[in-house]
């Protein structure tokens, strides 16, 4: 019998997991910060025009609310795969075991990728208004750096999860860009 995978997203995996997915929840993780903590060469900018991404910064004393998935059974090995060939794109991201939280009590074990600070693309302490600007210029193979932002800023507000950091970078590139 496979043991049950779960998944921690709290960027793009929330709004695109390119997985099966048996079940999702809302989930908290201690001692974590979602950040656009680093530069992005591959699917939102590029070596010569970095973008940003976000990523878990270990944070003492802060929470990160995002969506655990139940991957769907049988799946577990290709999830894996899929996960690894995604996130694990240039060794930015280091692949982790995390204890996460569901409102009103249980959680799970649940496997998430969060940044390697000794990485050279960790860019932890970028202030805001900076941030902004870079997102609203930089493209990569997934795209615009700025529909990044702007899909996981919808897709947490439609959860009902608030990140007051990634709602005003979502408000400044929409005016930096529209």
């Amino acid at each position: 019998m496979t043991e049950t995978m779960w998944v921690f997203g709290y960027g793009s995996l929330i709004w695109n997991p390119e997985f099966p997915v048996a079940e999702a929840r809302v989930a908290r993780l201690q001692g974590w910060r979602r950040s656009f903590c680093m530069r992005s060469i591959h699917h939102r900018g590029s070596e010569a025009a970095p973008g940003l991404v976000l990523a878990l910064d270990a944070a003492e004393g802060h929470h990160c609310n995002g969506v655990t998935f139940r991957v769907e059974p049988g799946a577990e090995a290709d999830t894996l795969a899929l996960l690894r060939e995604r996130e694990l794109i240039s060794s930015a991201y280091l692949e982790a075991r995390v204890r996460a939280d569901w409102p009103g009590g249980g959680g799970c074990d649940a496997l998430v990728y969060v940044i390697d600070p000794e990485h050279w693309q960790y860019c932890g302490g970028v202030d805001l208004e900076e941030q902004a600007q870079i997102i609203a210029r930089a493209v990569g193979g997934r795209g615009l750096n700025r529909d990044y932002l702007w899909s996981t800023a919808a897709h947490l507000a439609e959860l009902g999860i608030s990140d007051p950091e990634l709602e005003w970078l979502a408000s400044r590139v929409r005016a930096l860009t529209l």
